[in-house]
């Protein structure tokens, strides 16, 4: 188990799914999580989840992503109270509208752009002097097979993530001298609302759950990571491959 006391871990999208038991199991191996999402509810269930687990209580953040001006205020709130931060799980994402490109409206193309995209730019701003700080700062991007595989009818949320995985890269580029590593990884096929969502038809019963993923991206945000700038790959519930960078 990777001991992550004293460690303090910000996870967005944190009320289902892989962000949601990813807060979970760092809560488990010892990490004060600060959770963030849209559904209080859910943030609360996690909570009580983490406390039922043996953690520390969570500190619950919700707002949306599309809310630049709330990205902005959390990296001060989290140096007022912690002046740190040790892990960041940027998994928030939405997919958008499978449909043919041209019949995408404006309006959900810029929302997949906002809360994919400009919202995990905003959170790189407002969280990498924090990381900075950290001896062993660590950055987990989530992204997707869509990102290269750039399927038909999935335009928007395929943009996206390719958009994001060049944010991660050319942020580890500029960090590499630094203690700081910084990851992609694309957690393949799985059993969350967003896979539903995208193949209503699919058996989800086929799909890992995400506590399954959630246990095997743990160790890419431990101190003893030392890989920066490259996507992992998960897939039949482990790591088979990575891509280096050119």
């Amino acid at each position: 188990m990777i001991d992550l006391k004293g460690r303090i871990a910000l996870v967005t999208g944190a009320s289902r799914g892989i962000g949601y038991f990813t807060a979970l199991e760092l809560a488990k191996a010892g990490a004060q999580v600060i959770a963030c999402a849209r559904t209080v509810g859910g943030l609360e269930d996690l909570d009580d989840a983490i406390k039922a687990a043996g953690g520390l209580p969570a500190t619950l953040v919700p707002f949306d992503l599309a809310d630049m001006g709330a990205i902005d205020k959390l990296g001060g709130a989290i140096h007022e109270r912690w002046g740190k931060l040790d892990i960041l799980v940027a998994n928030a994402g939405v997919l958008g509208i499978i449909s043919p490109i041209g019949h995408v409206e404006a309006k959900v193309f810029e929302k997949v752009m906002t809360v994919n995209v400009t919202a995990t730019w905003r959170l790189i701003r407002s969280v990498d002097p924090l990381l900075q700080l950290s001896d062993a700062g660590r950055a987990l991007i989530l992204s997707s097979g869509a990102a290269h595989k750039c399927k038909p009818f999935w335009g928007p949320y395929s943009a996206s993530k390719a958009a994001v995985e060049a944010l991660a890269r050319t942020w580890a580029g500029e960090t590499q001298r630094l203690p700081l590593r910084i990851l992609s990884v694309d957690p393949g096929a799985t059993r969350t609302a967003m896979r539903a969502q995208a193949i209503p038809g699919e058996d989800p019963k086929t799909l890992p759950h995400p506590s399954e993923v959630a246990a095997k991206l743990l160790p890419l945000v431990g101190p003893d990571q030392t890989e920066t700038g490259k996507l992992f790959i998960l897939r039949e519930n482990r790591i088979v491959d990575y891509r280096l960078p050119e």
